[in-house]
């Protein structure tokens, strides 16, 4: 869904309760901050909405944005500290008249324990404790990964274990799908799970030489790199060179060999990124099935990689080179 599919849409909602008595009107996003700006400039004033909680691209903001009359807010990464919004709503004229706005630091003693909860939490530690607590493997060191712009060590470890299992020349693995700076040397399920949290189906498609460098193009370019991006980790094999000084591509390699503008490559990459690839990638998504269809090589990117580390021991990898910016 577009800016614009998505501003319409508010519109439409907004519409259909306009003749019920509404105090408060707020949006909850994960599209990151600018995107958050952008759908606020494009909403209509008369359709009431007074707030845009948003997420994804993590900003601390130490005051809320206004835009268009609509209050914008991100409290960073939400295990870190949360944000507490106290208002005052005029009950006349149903707008907010005062506001105060402050991010709460996670810790403890800053609240008192349910002790409902924790009697609940209780009876169910021993259970997921000996499930989630159960050792994968081991890797030789700690594995990182430190920020999702650029290439990492596990992203290296996990692009290269889905693209062995998707039999393709370029696996295109969303950073984001990484959410652990570190895993290992013991990796249990319950740190893998952490690490890598959204389950998906993994796809695989053809695009040409000509298609891949547009996509890589796209896809390094720096306005990519702010945070507010769609940032990808690659397979092995994969050399790709951008020069941010000439805002240009200026160097590609599949399976270690240049790029052949004419050839057809076996991409793979997640169903979520399949399905926003005209935004994420640059390219529509009908490019990658226009050769030799589309195929789901797996239904579970999360059973694949927790089977591939039961079966493999003393893993490890490094940053090697394949995204280098200079």
């Amino acid at each position: 869904m577009t800016l614009e599919e998505a501003s319409q849409a508010i519109g439409a909602i907004c519409n259909a309760y306009k003749h019920d008595d509404i105090d408060l009107t707020i949006v909850l996003t994960h599209i990151g901050l600018e995107s958050d700006i952008q759908l606020a400039s494009m909403l209509d004033p008369e359709w009431g909405v007074d707030m845009i909680i948003g997420g994804h691209s993590h900003s601390v903001l130490d005051e809320p944005l206004r835009v268009n009359g609509i209050l914008i807010a991100q409290a960073g990464v939400g295990t870190n500290q949360i944000g507490r919004f106290d208002i005052t709503v005029d009950d006349d004229t149903n707008a907010i008249v005062d506001y105060s706005w402050r991010l709460v630091e996670i810790a403890e003693g800053i609240a008192e324990p349910d002790a409902e909860m924790l009697t609940m939490i209780e009876q169910y530690k021993t259970l997921v404790d000996e499930k989630y607590g159960a050792i994968l493997c081991m890797f030789t060191r700690p594995l990182t990964h430190p920020k999702r712009e650029v290439e990492t060590e596990l992203g290296n470890l996990f692009a290269d274990i889905l693209a062995d299992n998707a039999e393709c020349d370029v696996m295109l693995l969303g950073s984001g799908s990484i959410r652990s700076e570190q895993l290992g040397p013991a990796v249990t399920l319950g740190s893998l799970r952490a690490c890598f949290p959204f389950d998906d189906k993994i796809l695989r498609g053809t695009l040409t030489g000509a298609q891949l460098w547009r996509t890589f193009s796209h896809i390094m370019r720096p306005e990519n790199r702010t945070g507010e991006g769609e940032c990808y980790q690659v397979n092995r094999g994969i050399e790709a060179v951008y020069d941010d000084g000439a805002r240009r591509l200026v160097s590609l390699k599949v399976r270690g060999q240049p790029l052949q503008e004419d050839q057809l490559y076996r991409v793979a990459l997640q169903a979520y990124h399949y399905s926003n690839c005209a935004q994420y990638l640059g390219f529509p998504p009908e490019e990658l099935s226009q050769a030799a269809g589309l195929k789901v090589v797996t239904t579970s990117a999360q059973q694949v990689l927790e089977e591939y580390l039961h079966t493999h021991q003393n893993l490890s990898a490094k940053v090697e080179g394949r995204l280098m910016y200079v």
